[in-house]
This record gives structure tokens, C-alpha cells and sequence, in this order.
């Protein structure tokens, strides 16, 4: 199985090279915003279910903004913003806004580097392709010298191994294509979960307020 990969990726020619160093680059930035993601998670539900939630839910605002603080959470970064506008007996209308600025102020280091995997998928597709283009060129070209008896084999021989750097840029597309699908949706969650904690602070807002109100 090891030397038919070898002889695959050596009959390829030239453009095989550059493709397998666009797929290593491709699988670092996936391997990378994998962990990264998958630590800002534990740290988000462990800053906001141990620490911001229990304070909000004694409506202790002035302990919950010490845990953002003491946070370096992207949640508590969101839910700060809110929460120091909140101390500052700021309307509900501009808790909101601090804290769609402080998710906006988040929300490029959880896309980052992510999008550059949709790219090195395009440009592994289009390097196996030219691959193949010049592969058939330097073919046809050596066809046209040869001898007739031997043009059609030469000729599908040749077009088979240029046809390996097409395989093999999509054999890097697909995976980084995957990859970047499931980056996207982990990072669309963890925005769900960011809106979904804002929200309940602005119900706990509410709640506070109308139990304020006179009978």
C-alpha cells in the first residue's frame, strides 16, 4: 500500500509537491481552530455555569461582573460588556448594544484562520488541474515525436499519470471542504450559546425591573 502511494505521488510529476504542502498547511490551520475551539468551550460553560449563571440567578450583578472579569472566556467578554452597562443603570436598549459589540469584538478570533481553509481547497483543486493541463501538453507533444505503432499507448500511459495530479488535488479539497464546514458550525454554535446567555441576562434585566414596578 506504501509504494503504491510513493509511485502515485512520484508519477504525478512536479505539481504534486505543492499541492501536499497546501493539504499539510490546510490540516495545521484544521488541527489548530479544532483545539482552539474546542478549549474555548470548556472554558465558556465553566466561566458561565460556575461562575457569571449562579450570580445572575441571585441577582448579585456586581459578583457576576467580577467573574467576567476574572474570566478570559469569550463569553465573559460578552456578557461583561452587558453587565457593566447594567451597574451603570444603563436602559436595556444599551446593555444589548455592549453586548453585540463585545460578541462582535470576539467573534474574528473565533473565525480565524478559518476561512483559509476554503481557499487552500480551491487552490489544491485548481494546482491539480493544471498539473494535469501541462502533464497532457508535455504528452501530446512527446506523442507527436514517437513512433505510430507505440502513440496509443504512450499516449494513455502519459494521460494517466498526468490525471494522478488531478486526483490528488481532490483528494486534498474534500477534506479541508469538510474541515471547514465543521469549523463554521462549531463556531455558529458557540455565537448561539454567546446570544442565548445574553438573552437570559436580559430576562433576568426584566424580571428585575417589573418586580421594581408598583402594583
Amino acid at each position: 500500500m506504501l509504494e503504491t502511494l510513493v509511485r502515485f505521488f512520484q508519477e504525478g510529476g512536479p505539481f504534486m509537491y505543492p499541492i501536499a504542502v497546501v493539504l499539510a498547511f490546510g490540516l495545521a490551520i484544521a488541527l489548530e481552530r479544532f483545539l482552539y475551539l474546542g478549549a474555548m468551550k470548556r472554558r465558556n460553560r465553566l466561566a458561565f455555569e460556575r461562575g457569571i449563571l449562579p450570580a445572575l440567578q441571585k441577582r448579585d450583578y456586581s459578583r457576576a461582573m467580577k467573574a467576567a472579569a476574572g474570566s478570559k472566556s469569550a463569553i465573559a467578554t460578552v456578557l461583561g460588556a452587558g453587565l457593566a452597562r447594567l451597574l451603570a443603570n444603563h436602559r436595556r436598549e444599551d446593555i444589548e448594544y455592549a453586548m453585540e459589540e463585545g460578541l462582535m469584538e470576539v467573534l474574528p478570533r473565533l473565525e480565524k484562520r478559518t476561512q483559509y481553509l476554503a481557499t487552500l481547497a480551491n487552490i489544491a483543486t485548481l494546482l491539480g488541474l493544471l498539473g494535469t493541463i501541462i502533464g497532457l501538453i508535455a504528452a501530446f507533444t512527446a506523442v507527436a515525436a514517437a513512433d505510430p505503432a507505440q502513440k496509443a499507448s504512450l499516449l494513455s500511459e502519459s494521460i494517466s499519470v498526468a490525471m494522478n495530479t488531478t486526483a490528488f488535488g481532490l483528494i486534498s479539497a474534500i477534506p479541508l471542504l469538510l474541515f471547514h464546514a465543521l469549523l463554521q458550525t462549531q463556531t455558529n454554535e458557540l455565537v448561539d450559546s454567546f446570544e442565548m446567555a445574553g438573552v437570559k441576562l436580559l430576562n433576568l434585566v426584566s424580571e428585575s425591573t417589573n418586580r421594581e414596578l408598583p402594583a
